[in-house]
């Protein structure tokens, strides 16, 4: 695990060295308590939040995972709070204009597209708005908060929207196909309190960065997984958790990856169709040329999306 120092650290400059974005006065824990009841064989228990960038770099990982170990592994979702607000002044970063350059080198570093000028052109003042609005999704369906926090962050990361809005966030929750008037309702009630309980079970689990997974059997036992880290770090943790569990062997055609995933970033469709960037790249461009695919480019790479997928 990484050694704790004592430089300033500020949550929205995420370390690429260690691929970890850190809360501020956050201490080094060794141990984690471990409170689970799992559905399945393997729960992760992931702590993250709707801006962190690095939690965007791994969204390659955990999509593989949900191909290859979704039958026997359930990913928890919980918010973090990155972004209280701007009060204070950490790590060189002082407002949000000091975030924008930083993002493009991260977006670099991971091979995801981000265009940090959304800290120019319209800058969060929180990360709080997007995840209490996530804990209103959770309420109505699981699996369609997993597309809304995807949506999100495409919409953040890619398309530059200042996601703490609520026109935003409605036409968001329409497009994971949820109720966009009930989830106001919710976003105004019951989901503040969730998310307070999210806050307060980060802290019982000594969270202090993100991403931060815990892979977990619901019996105590649990790999901690803190940062960004390859693919097989994680498929060694669920191992070393649960032997007996397999790897399923999936469809890796376009048509099917495009299927699972509407939407796939360049690396991501590299990442779970095992070709090299470069074949990707050739393959993407003539499902564009065939008028199979549609491509939002940025500054920073592409995003490419199944034609009829709005």
């Amino acid at each position: 695990m990484e050694q704790h120092n004592s430089k300033p650290v500020n949550p929205l400059l995420c370390d690429p060295a260690t691929g970890v974005c850190e809360l501020p006065g956050a201490v080094q824990e060794h141990t984690h308590s471990v409170d689970v009841i799992s559905r399945k064989p393997v729960t992760i228990v992931y702590f993250t939040d709707p801006i962190c960038s690095t939690c965007w770099g791994i969204e390659p990982q955990l999509r593989k995972l949900k191909l290859e170990y979704g039958a026997d592994v359930e990913v928890e979702y919980h918010m973090g709070g990155l972004l209280p607000d701007w009060s204070y002044n950490s790590g060189g970063i002082s407002k949000p204009s000091d975030v924008a350059h930083h993002w493009d080198e991260v977006s670099k570093h991971y091979n995801m597209p981000i265009d940090g000028d959304v800290w120019l052109e319209d800058p969060l003042p929180s990360s709080y708005p997007p995840s209490i609005a996530f804990k209103a999704a959770q309420l109505q369906d699981k699996d369609k908060a997993v597309k809304y926090l995807r949506i999100l962050r495409e919409m953040l990361f890619l398309e530059k929207k200042n996601i703490t809005r609520w026109e935003h966030l409605s036409r968001a929750a329409l497009q994971a196909g949820l109720d966009a008037e009930q989830l106001k309702n919710d976003y105004e009630g019951h989901a503040a309190t969730l998310f307070r309980s999210d806050l307060e079970m980060a802290k019982q689990w000594h969270v202090r960065g993100f991403p931060s997974v815990f892979i977990t059997d619901g019996r105590g036992n649990k790999e901690f997984i803190y940062g960004f880290k390859p693919y097989e770090v994680y498929t060694t943790a669920i191992e070393k958790i649960s032997p007996t569990i397999r790897k399923a062997v999936y469809e890796k055609s376009w048509e099917h990856l495009f299927q699972q995933y509407p939407t796939l970033t360049t690396r991501e469709f590299t990442e779970l169709s095992d070709q090299t960037i470069n074949q990707s790249e050739v393959l993407l461009e003539e499902l564009l040329q065939r008028n199979e695919l549609v491509r939002l480019s940025t500054k920073n790479g592409v995003l490419w999306k199944r034609k009829h997928y709005n």
